[in-house]
C-alpha cells in the first residue's frame, strides 16, 4: 500500500514538472516573438474584415501626411499630418509586406498620381542651324518719268517769269526744259520746238513725265504728273503748281 502511494506521488510530481517546463518554454517563445509584434502595425483593408500586420509601417516619417492613409491604418487617425509625402510614399512602397495587403499598392499608386506633380518629360535637345534672314530685296529704282515728276514737284511755288529757264523762275517751256536737264535729257527750249522734236504719244498711252502740248500753235507746254494732273508754269502772276490736264485744249503728247 505504501509503495503504491509513493509511486503515485512520484508520477504527480513528474507531471507537474513537465507542465512547468512547458509553461517556461512558451513564455520564452513569447518573449522572442513580442518585440517583432510590437513593431508591426495593423493595415486594414477598408470596408472588409481583412487585416495584415506590416512591420515598421507606422514608423515611416511623414506617413500620416499621405491622404486617406488613416482608412488603411486606423492607428494613424488623429496623428499630425505633416511631412514629405513623396519620401513617405517611397518608404511605404519599399516596406516588406505591403504587397500582401490586398489593394494597398493600388491605393498608394493612386495617391501618387493625384497628389505628386508629374515629372517633366525629358525633351531631346536638337540643334537647329540658325536660319539666315532673307536678304531684303533692293528698293525699286524710280523710272525716268517718276524722277521727272519728282523734280517738277520740287519747284512748285516758283514764280512765272517770261523767258526764264530756272532754277528759281520759269516760263512754260523754260520749266519743262530745265526739269528734263536734271535727268540728263537735253530738249529744245521753246514749246513749239518741243512739240516737234518729241516722240508723239497717244493720249490714251500718256505716262507720268510726258510733255503735254496745248493749243494748235503749241503755245503752252506742261509735265504730266499722273492722275489727270499736270505741273506747269502757267502765266504771269501764277506760280508753278498742279492743274487739271484738261483745263486747256490738248494739242498733243510727246515723250523724250
Amino acid at each position: 500500500m505504501e509503495k503504491r502511494t509513493v509511486a503515485k506521488h512520484r508520477r504527480q510530481t513528474n507531471t507537474a514538472a513537465r507542465a512547468a517546463a512547458a509553461t517556461t518554454a512558451l513564455a520564452a517563445g513569447a518573449a522572442l516573438i513580442a518585440p517583432a509584434a510590437a513593431s508591426a502595425a495593423e493595415v486594414r483593408v477598408p470596408n472588409t474584415p481583412v487585416t495584415v500586420q506590416v512591420p515598421g509601417i507606422e514608423n515611416v516619417p511623414g506617413i500620416a501626411a499621405i491622404p486617406g492613409i488613416d482608412a488603411w491604418i486606423p492607428s494613424l487617425s488623429g496623428v499630425s499630418a505633416e511631412g514629405d509625402i513623396r519620401n513617405a510614399i517611397n518608404s511605404v512602397k519599399a516596406l516588406p509586406g505591403v504587397n500582401s495587403v490586398p489593394g494597398f499598392s493600388d491605393f498608394i499608386a493612386n495617391v501618387e498620381r493625384q497628389v505628386l506633380p508629374a515629372q517633366p518629360a525629358q525633351v531631346a535637345q536638337t540643334y537647329a542651324a540658325p536660319v539666315a534672314a532673307p536678304a531684303s530685296a533692293p528698293a525699286p529704282q524710280p523710272s525716268v518719268g517718276e524722277r521727272i515728276v519728282s523734280i517738277a514737284q520740287s519747284k512748285i511755288g516758283s514764280p512765272y517769269v517770261y523767258g526764264a529757264a530756272g532754277p528759281d523762275a520759269f516760263d512754260c517751256s523754260g520749266f519743262t526744259s530745265w526739269v528734263y536737264s536734271q535727268v540728263g535729257k537735253s530738249i529744245p527750249r521753246t514749246s513749239q520746238a518741243q512739240a516737234s522734236a518729241g516722240q508723239q504719244v497717244a493720249l490714251s498711252d500718256i505716262q507720268p513725265g510726258d510733255i503735254v502740248v496745248y493749243y494748235s500753235g503749241a503755245s503752252h507746254v506742261a509735265i504730266y504728273a499722273g492722275n489727270g494732273q499736270i505741273i506747269d508754269a502757267l502765266n504771269s502772276g501764277i506760280p508753278v503748281g498742279y492743274r487739271d490736264m484738261y483745263m486747256m485744249p490738248i494739242y498733243s503728247v510727246v515723250r523724250f
